[in-house]
């Protein structure tokens, strides 16, 4: 069932922004529908400028999942066709060929593409979804992604939106890359040792860049009328974005299997035996998080891996700001550690809670159950909260969410919205 959009305030102060501003940026936070916005947008330009195609760049889970997905969910954007671009050379070449609104491709293509494509470039449009990827330009060094781009950025391109909920996560040196593909240098600086020059300093290692006192207000003036910081998001409840993955092929033929037959086999030879309907329940729930546990429960076998991939684009967008991870199985726990490695801090131990307290790390992983009354603090750092897997106790969903939730965050002092992410692989339990 295809939902009807009914644009917030905020969205259509965006929408404005888009319509008025041929290149430049929208700032809005991952949840706050910057893509159905964006789309809408375009939508509406068609009806008056020559606009499609459009290409659409972002990591490669939001290029497969987030994209169609949100096609596929709104009335009035039904009619739009969507090639995504991904998988070997050759499939790549075969979607590139399908006639299509919109394209989507993944970052790390981008060299690919534009060599592909040559003088054959046909996107009249680029929309960069995280565009924070492109801060690594640099006009005769920097990222290869950036620089393939560079060259047709301002020639062949006549519309430039970049999307990003954490538009400087590393400090004010992230904006000279991204912002260059807006005005080819107009408002920062023709290159990224003008922009150096005039805001920043070296720190005390002699490389690192230290920004001036004047700096932020000084590069927020100018950056202003292309650049919108969209506010007015609500901030007395939080903000829910589901978030829906794909199992692969064949784990999905796998689940289904373990669904009508309560008996699974799997590659390595283990039995998964579900003796009654409770205890399908739990194997399924297990199935769709990724791993599952063998009938002693002593160990697990990975199965699929697409809500870590998920997870994943949220700390990145989340621009090293505390993500709270909701977890239900010791294997997601271990599976989330892994993943991200020393930014991970465990709640469920005193020195993680207290590291957390301290504001340390990006990644707080920690169970509902255990996660209720007594836990404070938190709000003062973290106002993003991830659910890699969804319990079946109101309780405990509502007390994770309630520990940096609109109450905490307005006792603290912060009038800023908090977005709950609720990670869920479609058809299932």
């Amino acid at each position: 069932m295809r939902k009807t959009f009914v644009p917030h305030d905020y969205q259509e102060e965006a929408l404005e922004h888009v319509y008025s501003t041929p290149r430049g940026a929208l700032w809005m936070p991952m949840g706050g529908g910057k893509s159905v916005t964006t789309l809408t947008a375009l939508d509406h330009l068609s009806l008056i400028e020559d606009i499609y195609p459009v290409l659409i760049l972002g990591p490669r889970r939001v290029v497969r999942d987030t994209w169609p997905n949100e096609i596929a969910k709104w009335e009035h954007l039904k009619h739009l066709t969507l090639s995504v671009v991904l998988g070997t050379a050759s499939e790549r070449k075969a979607a590139l060929k399908r006639k299509a609104d919109i394209y989507a491709i993944n970052y790390d293509n981008l060299p690919w593409l534009v060599e592909t494509l040559g003088e054959d470039w046909p996107f009249k449009t680029i929309v960069a979804d995280e565009v924070t990827k492109l801060k690594g330009l640099r006009l005769r060094q920097g990222s290869k992604r950036a620089g393939a781009l560079r060259p047709i950025a301002h020639t062949k391109v006549s519309r430039f939106l970049g999307l990003t909920g954490t538009p400087n996560p590393n400090g004010l040196q992230d904006l000279w890359g991204p912002t260059w593909f807006y005005d080819g240098g107009a408002r920062l600086g023709r290159s990224f040792s003008a922009f150096e020059q005039r805001w920043f300093e070296k720190g005390f290692d002699g490389y690192s860049l230290v920004a001036q006192p004047y700096a932020q207000e000084q590069i927020m003036e100018r950056l202003k009328d292309i650049c919108l910081t969209v506010r007015g998001l609500p901030v007395d409840e939080p903000i829910l974005n589901d978030i829906e993955i794909d199992m692969p092929r064949a784990a999905g033929l796998q689940y289904r299997e373990l669904e009508k037959e309560m008996f699974l086999q799997l590659a390595n030879e283990e039995e998964i035996n579900a003796v009654n309907a409770a205890v399908l329940t739990g194997k399924c729930h297990q199935f769709a998080n990724g791993a599952l546990y063998h009938e002693d429960k002593s160990a697990w076998t990975l199965v699929h891996d697409g809500k870590i991939e998920a997870l994943q684009s949220i700390v990145e967008e989340a621009g090293g700001a505390p993500v709270l991870v909701g977890y239900n199985f010791v294997s997601d726990k271990e599976r989330i550690m892994k993943a991200f490695g020393s930014a991970v801090r465990d709640l469920g131990t005193d020195a993680g809670m207290d590291a957390a307290l301290r504001g340390e790390g990006s990644v707080w992983v920690g169970h509902p159950a255990s996660m209720g009354h007594g836990v404070d603090g938190l709000q003062y750092h973290c106002n993003i909260v991830a659910l890699f897997s969804m319990t079946w106790n109101l309780e405990h969903y509502m007390q994770i969410i309630e520990r940096v939730g609109p109450m905490r965050q307005k006792q603290a002092g912060f009038d800023r919205p908090v977005t709950v992410h609720r990670i869920i692989t479609k058809g299932t339990i």
